[in-house]
């Protein structure tokens, strides 16, 4: 009896090839031999239709002649041959049946645990937390202390599992190697992975006698101080990766801890790039004559500001070298002038300023 690969797949006879593509996908899932309830037979046929109806010239063949290969037939066809795929090319590119790469390596995805995507990293959970900083702390750096609550490695037994003074033996389950092979069987035959032993978690020993602190795992969950050096110059808001302080895991590398930076805002200053903004209020008088005023860097240092006569509100003065470190050298300091008007005048006052006026000024 001709086989209805159309019947097979499920799908209408004037099906597109994205409708026959999601058809096999489903049908493979669901009949694939090493899924329970799995059926070897069935996702044979399903595997067979889809070779067909994707290929433009085999499918036109199909509906002209009701095989593949025109009147000639299949020529020796479907499942025959060596590993039971006789006739069929998997090179993606060479004449036969071109099958789809990007096909099985969805399908495979799904079996072997993430496909081409899959990661082997063997890692801890990596944690996040805040520090608060004073403005001169960003600006200047500092150590700083923080306790965390995770899974650290076991400060007894140094991570092995071990009771002190005893000894490890090689591990059976992967005789000593750290990793056990498997043998997967799919459509293109059978597939060998290798992944971490799960019982010595890959160091190829396990102890004999466990480690009362950690019962033999190797790893507590305790609070631990950590110490981390804040370099200068950090913005609010920004975070600092501190590598393998996160949580521990047996046999494998300890996360990463992530430090989100708070800044506190400071009563004068303000942070432009590498630059110090400040405002400084100053009378009019010190405006149309100028003057000289002490003030302090952030660092506590002194310095004069001089003023000159005849500066403008919101006039800008710079101070050099004593902004926000970068390297070997320093952002400015930038003071803004703001002028304050007086609100009442006195009567000499006002006598002064008329006579100002009249000569023009």
């Amino acid at each position: 009896m001709p086989k209805d690969y159309y019947k097979t797949l499920g799908v209408d006879k004037n099906a597109s090839k994205e409708e026959i593509k999601k058809a096999f996908h489903k049908l493979a899932h669901t009949h694939h031999p090493d899924k329970n309830n799995g059926n070897d037979t069935k996702f044979k046929e399903v595997n067979e239709a889809y070779q067909v109806l994707s290929d433009d010239k085999k499918r036109a063949s199909f509906d002209q002649f009701g095989n593949a290969d025109g009147p000639q037939g299949f020529g020796g066809g479907g499942f025959g041959g060596q590993g039971g795929f006789g006739g069929f090319d998997f090179s993606g590119g060479q004449p036969g049946m071109g099958f789809d790469m990007g096909d099985l390596g969805d399908i495979f995805g799904d079996f072997f645990g993430g496909g081409r995507n899959r990661g082997n990293a063997h890692k801890g959970r990596d944690l996040q937390t805040d520090i608060n900083l004073t403005f001169e702390e960003a600006i200047f750096g500092v150590e700083k202390k923080i306790n965390v609550n995770k899974q650290s490695t076991c400060g007894v037994c140094g991570g092995n599992g071990a009771k002190v003074g005893t000894k490890m033996d090689t591990c059976k389950t992967c005789g000593g190697q750290g990793q056990v092979r498997e043998v997967r069987r799919s459509i293109l035959g059978n597939f060998e992975s290798v992944k971490t032993c799960e019982t010595c978690f890959g160091s190829g020993k396990i102890p004999t006698q466990k480690c009362s602190e950690c019962r033999g795992s190797g790893i507590v969950k305790k609070n631990e101080e950590i110490r981390v050096q804040i370099p200068s110059g950090v913005n609010n808001g920004e975070s600092l990766r501190v590598h393998g302080k996160g949580e521990a895991i047996q046999g494998g590398e300890a996360g990463d801890l992530y430090i989100k930076l708070n800044v506190k805002s400071h009563p004068l200053y303000t942070r432009e790039g590498q630059n110090l903004m400040m405002d400084l209020k100053i009378k009019l008088t010190d405006a149309l004559l100028g003057m000289t005023y002490n003030l302090k860097t952030l660092d506590g240092k002194s310095m004069e500001v001089k003023v000159p006569e005849g500066i403008n509100h919101k006039d800008m003065l710079r101070v050099k070298g004593q902004g926000v470190p970068s390297g070997h050298s320093r952002g400015d300091i930038i003071i803004r002038i703001n002028v304050e008007m007086p609100k009442r005048l006195s009567g000499k006052s006002k006598e002064a300023l008329m006579k100002l006026k009249e000569e023009g000024l």
